[in-house]
């Protein structure tokens, strides 16, 4: 828990440096942004209250974490008058980006105030006793020595998570964020002038895009390909988890199975100095990450420091290895199986972290046939699938892991900006479990997660358990890259929100999220994660049940010929549950009350003392996990005893 908390302060803190920029001029700014405004489910055109958001949002990207900008210096844009409205229209209108600049230039200044004030305060003693609740919706500081006492107060934590952490030198720690915030800065500044305005462009781009609601995003080609790993969780590389020790990067972790792996060449805490001969020293980790990634099946040459110890005596070597580079799938990062013996049989746990879909694998495919060799092995009892954490993945996906538990039926509707409706189905009918079924979600459970979690809660097909609801993201998007291409523009790429989805009830879980039938809180139970969060959310609705498919959505040709065979054993709306639901609360309730563990941890989540030690202690036991293993013990007994 600690290591997740310091990853939170440490995104909190510093800023992610910008990629390579893309090959972009005011006109693609333009262009682009009347592509994504004629593809958007609500915005048709620019309104001055999406320039009032650009502006916003360009500041922020500009200075993240409010530790450059003085409110004073920034208020026109901030907060600005109607001509200043005006003036960013017609900005747009005329592509011309002057306007953005100067806001640009008054970054270039605050950086330069930043490094004066970083200097002076060097010395300083630290404050105590500082949380980083403090750092929770911040707003733009006021004068110099307001901003001289954050930065203190920020390198305060910084210090106490290195500390928490016990694995890394305090100044070699601060080191490394002292190097990320120059590199950014240095990014920000620019090169040439040239490289400035691109800059500012990008800035624009990723800020207006962002002014339409939470989801739609522009991206530069590297975070573009950067997007496509996450969504396939596999990219073409040597499989190395690395990290940047300013003097090379070190090997943190080698993945099962990947070209890393193989042959025993490299090892943990082996330091990366050089790629095919070109010195890594000092670049940024982004760069020198894409300079080891490569084509499958070419060779890439590391050069390594080793570090080790005769008696005493403590021997560096220097190594060349070459590496073939090969595809690296995440499997950790797609889907993790375990069972629990219970009676005469088991229960299966099945997590999945990501509705994933490549050549060779998908999410729905891996599960079914994890539950394929279980069944084969053992009598199943039950399944607890948790989709805690999971934030969706592709659509598809998730209609086909829905299927796996229920019989022919729509799973999902969707529809776009011109009130279209269109259903995805489940259309074999032929589930490989159709008994006790628990979904475990947490307030990170999102998209793809929530349509799988409503859609068979809303059949009566599964239980949702877990926190009291889950993310709220009920909106679908499209996205310029094509996955089985992949070929990134270099002007970048770009998400949009099309439209919304609506499980088979007619709810969506925009903003509300899926709510659970059975609460068991979690780590994240108390915390503000969801949609209603973000920044410029869209609306939740509501569209009619459909339960009963009419197939009005499919051409009357095709309707004749796929009705007859489709209706046939169709998904009902079961009530299989509802006899134990007041019996399975009224127990999980008596189990968490009466767990001293769970109640320490209770207390802890609801003081919002995330620092505090205990949290780390109770993270290491999945209390949610066990109690909802639980659950499913009570219900195969109840439904057994029945």
């Amino acid at each position: 828990m600690a290591r997740y908390l310091f990853s939170l302060l440490f995104l909190l803190i510093t800023s992610i440096v910008e990629p390579k920029l893309p090959d972009i001029t005011p006109r693609d700014v333009k262009s682009k942004v009347e592509e994504i405004l004629k593809a958007h489910a609500v915005y048709k055109r620019l309104t001055p209250q999406l320039i009032e958001r650009t502006l916003e949002n360009y500041l922020t990207e500009l200075d993240p974490t409010k530790t450059y900008f003085l409110e004073g210096e920034i208020q026109k844009w901030l907060h600005p008058s109607e001509e200043t409205l005006e003036l960013g229209l017609l900005a747009f209108k005329k592509a011309d980006f002057s306007f953005f600049e100067k806001i640009h230039d008054c970054m270039i200044k605050a950086i330069e105030r930043r490094n004066d004030i970083e200097s002076e305060i060097s010395s300083e003693p630290l404050p105590q006793g500082v949380k980083s609740e403090e750092f929770k919706d911040l707003s733009w500081v006021q004068s110099r020595e307001e901003l001289a006492d954050r930065l203190l107060r920020i390198k305060a934590l910084q210090i106490e998570a290195c500390e928490k952490l016990g694995d890394e030198n305090k100044d070699k720690f601060i080191a490394r964020i002292d190097k990320r915030r120059a590199l950014r800065e240095s990014e920000v500044i620019g090169q040439t002038p040239e490289e400035k305005f691109k800059l500012t462009l990008t800035h624009l781009l990723k800020a207006t895009t962002a002014s339409l609601d939470s989801h739609t995003n522009y991206f530069t080609p590297l975070e573009a390909n950067q997007f496509m790993i996450q969504v396939q969780q596999r990219l073409f590389g040597i499989g190395a988890q690395l990290r940047d020790n300013l003097d090379g990067l070190s090997i943190v972790r080698i993945l099962e199975n990947s070209p890393a792996s193989q042959g025993n060449k490299l090892k943990i805490n082996d330091r990366i100095i050089a790629v095919d001969h070109e010195s890594i020293v000092g670049l940024d980790i982004t760069d020198a990450v894409e300079m080891i990634r490569g084509e499958k099946e070419t060779p890439v040459l590391l050069t390594i420091l080793r570090e080790s110890s005769e008696g005493d005596e403590r021997k560096i070597e220097r190594l060349d290895i070459e590496i073939i580079r090969n595809e690296v799938v995440l499997e950790e990062t797609r889907l993790d199986s375990s069972w629990e013996p219970y009676g005469d049989g088991v229960i299966a746990h099945l997590r999945l972290f990501s509705f994933y879909q490549d050549q060779h694998s998908s999410s729905a495919g891996d599960l079914r046939k994890i539950l394929e060799e279980i069944k084969k092995d053992h009598k199943l009892k039950g399944i607890v699938l948790d989709l805690r954490g999971n934030a969706g993945g592709l659509l598809g996906q998730a209609v086909e892991v829905t299927g796996l538990f229920i019989k022919k039926g729509i799973v999902v509707s969707i529809k776009d900006s011109n009130d279209r409706l269109q259903h995805l189905r489940e259309i074999e009918g032929k589930p490989i479990w159709d008994g006790p079924l628990l979904i475990l979600v947490n307030r990170a459970s999102a998209s793809a997660a929530e349509i799988v979690a409503q859609t068979l809660q809303d059949y009566g097909r599964a239980l949702v358990v877990g926190d009291e609801h889950t993310f709220g993201k009920g909106t679908f998007q499209t996205f310029t890259l094509d996955p089985t291409n992949q070929k990134i523009n270099p002007q970048g790429e770009y998400k949009v929100t099309r439209g919304k989805y609506y499980t088979v009830s007619g709810k969506s879980p925009q903003l509300t999220g899926v709510a659970s039938d059975l609460v068991v809180p979690g780590i994240l139970s108390e915390l503000d994660i969801g949609e209603k969060f973000a920044k410029f959310p869209l609306e939740n609705d509501e569209i009619e049940p459909h339960f009963e498919d009419d197939l009005s959505d499919i051409a009357p040709f095709h309707r004749l010929q796929l009705g007859p065979l489709y209706k046939y054993n169709m998904q009902t709306k079961l009530t299989t549950y509802a006899p134990y639901l007041e019996t399975l609360e009224k127990n999980s309730q008596l189990r968490i009350k009466t767990n001293k563990n769970y109640q320490n941890f209770l207390k802890e989540l609801s003081n919002k003392n995330y620092d505090a030690e205990p949290i780390e202690l109770f993270g290491q036991s999945d209390l949610q996990l066990a109690e909802t293993m639980n659950i499913m013990k009570d219900l195969i007994f109840l439904m057994k005893k029945i």
